[in-house]
């Protein structure tokens, strides 16, 4: 029996390799795989000695041969195989130990040229690891060094026997998933950004983590990164708290992108995929406070995210407050201490928004594939529609609220005073509920507040509500056969209206 070994990421090499040995395999390597398995005292075959041709071209060519493949792919049940290895001199293989080239770190590396970008491209490594998961009823893959101890405690015990075709087709299957990961990431790298979603879309995620369930408990549920993203909620470092839940992943995305898109101290609040909550100001603590004065009854076990580092002050004024998760970018020492005493509060370190270029959301029978909602909103480029002009602090707010919008899920309402939210309506089938529900949860201090809406008033309706309530401007994108009946409720009741000509949705 041999085993063919070939591998970048040597972790637990050795020690696997003394398994097979046990087992009665030959070894045979590759460059630095062989060098590390001599080094420690394991007598190993060249696989040019197995060629007869030495490595060329830098070690590009060394494998992409018949007497490896051939070796490989034999299918030992055929006696016309069986007779065409012999008669070209070609030995079985019966176990392939091999993981790729480190495309992605190497791609993840600052001013990294495209010359070691495309040296990192493996090609021999894949086509071996394709070779023996397509031959697995014969061959034994393996590609993950969290396999080596199972599957080499298995050989070592009772031979290739021992290892069932079940556990074949499983190897198998995390092979391909190998390759297939990896040429992901390398025709995402070599993609040129266009407008257009490519003809097909290679995703290759990475598993970062199983929570116990999905939305559900009935549901399974899995945690992936996406290639080459070292940033966003996936790849946060998690500092305190109990494990991570589906949802939690979920609703601190939501938290951290939300206040991730504004200036100076911005907080918010999430619930239920919503901002309930989200303030800026110079001061964070009072960010803070007045996020949570948005809807204080829905933050209680929310998520809370922050766009700079938590202060100790911050820590403290958030006491009482049952919080899931807190997301930052960074946490000052007496902020953690703080933190640290909520025994359930999931604490969350975050660099990055890894926005990403394409959101993918998943249908019956395929997938729904978008760009990032990244257009610029530029205030100055809005057009006034109503007889009186917002104000100063009308215009500020206005463009406060209007961002917020992006986070808030269809239809969405926001009302906002003072850069901070004080009411908001979402996910109503109509719009005028949505701008009921904000008017509601602010109450007394929706007078004076302004109102964004995701999309445009296709009735007046939305505007008198908003008016009732003591709402004195409105920013929304205009453009429904309505927009003139619109725009004469909203001078008949007083208020400034500016058309920002672009849509919001977020279903």
């Amino acid at each position: 029996m041999r085993a063919l070994l070939s591998v970048y990421d040597k972790q637990g090499l050795v020690e696997f390799a003394r398994l097979l040995v046990s087992a009665g395999f030959e070894l045979v390597g590759t460059g630095g795989t062989h060098r590390d398995l001599t080094a420690a005292g394991l007598k190993v075959t060249q696989v040019a000695d197995v060629t007869g041709a030495p490595e060329i071209l830098d070690g590009r060519v060394k494998t992409l041969h018949p007497r490896i493949h051939g070796g490989i792919l034999g299918r030992r049940s055929l006696e016309s195989h069986r007779r065409q290895m012999a008669e070209n001199g070609i030995e079985p293989i019966d176990v392939v130990v091999c993981n790729l080239y480190p495309f992605t770190e190497t791609i993840g590396r600052p001013g990294v040229s495209l010359d070691d970008a495309l040296e990192n491209i493996d090609i021999g490594g894949p086509a071996m690891v394709r070779a023996a998961a397509k031959n697995f009823q014969d061959v034994v893959v393996v590609v993950d060094p969290g396999d080596y101890d199972r599957v080499g405690k298995m050989l070592a015990g009772g031979g290739m026997a021992a290892v069932t075709i079940e556990e074949r087709r499983r190897l198998a299957a995390r092979a391909f998933q190998h390759v297939a990961v990896y040429d992901s990431v390398v025709a995402g790298y070599l993609s040129i950004p266009d407008r257009a979603p490519p003809p097909e879309l290679p995703i290759g995620w990475r598993l970062v983590t199983r929570p116990r369930y999905g939305e559900n408990p009935h549901q399974v549920a899995g945690i992936y990164a996406t290639p080459a993203e070292a940033g966003g909620i996936v790849n946060a470092v998690q500092l305190h708290g109990i494990e991570m839940s589906y949802l939690n992943y979920f609703d601190a995305d939501g938290a951290w992108m939300a206040a991730s898109a504004f200036p100076r101290h911005a907080v918010a609040i999430v619930k239920h995929a919503n901002p309930c909550g989200l303030a800026v100001h110079d001061d964070q603590v009072e960010a803070y406070r007045r996020a949570l004065s948005g809807d204080p009854v829905s933050a209680f076990g929310g998520i809370v995210g922050f766009n700079s580092d938590v202060t100790a002050a911050t820590a403290e004024a958030m006491k009482g407050v049952l919080y899931d998760v807190v997301v930052a970018p960074g946490y000052d020492p007496g902020a953690l201490e703080t933190l640290k005493s909520r025994r359930r509060t999931r604490v969350l370190k975050v660099a990055g928004a890894a926005e990403g270029r394409w959101h993918v959301r998943t249908v019956s029978g395929g997938a729904l594939v978008q760009g990032p909602d990244s257009a610029a909103d530029d205030p100055a480029s809005w057009k006034v529609a109503t007889k009186r002009k917002p104000t100063d602090r009308e215009m500020s707010d206005l463009a406060f609220a209007w961002r917020v919008c992006r986070f808030v899920h269809s239809n969405a309402i926001v009302l906002a005073r003072d850069n901070a939210i004080v009411g908001m309506g979402a996910g109503q089938p109509n719009r005028v509920t949505s701008v009921f529900l904000a008017a509601r949860v602010a109450g007394d201090r929706a007078k004076g507040s302004v109102m964004a809406s995701d999309a445009f008033f296709t009735f007046p309706d939305g505007i008198e509500r908003a008016a009732e309530a003591g709402v004195t401007a409105v920013a929304q994108p205009g453009g429904s056969v309505k927009d003139e009946e619109v725009i004469a409720v909203a001078n008949r009741l007083g208020l400034a209206m500016v058309f920002t000509g672009t849509r919001h949705f977020l279903h």
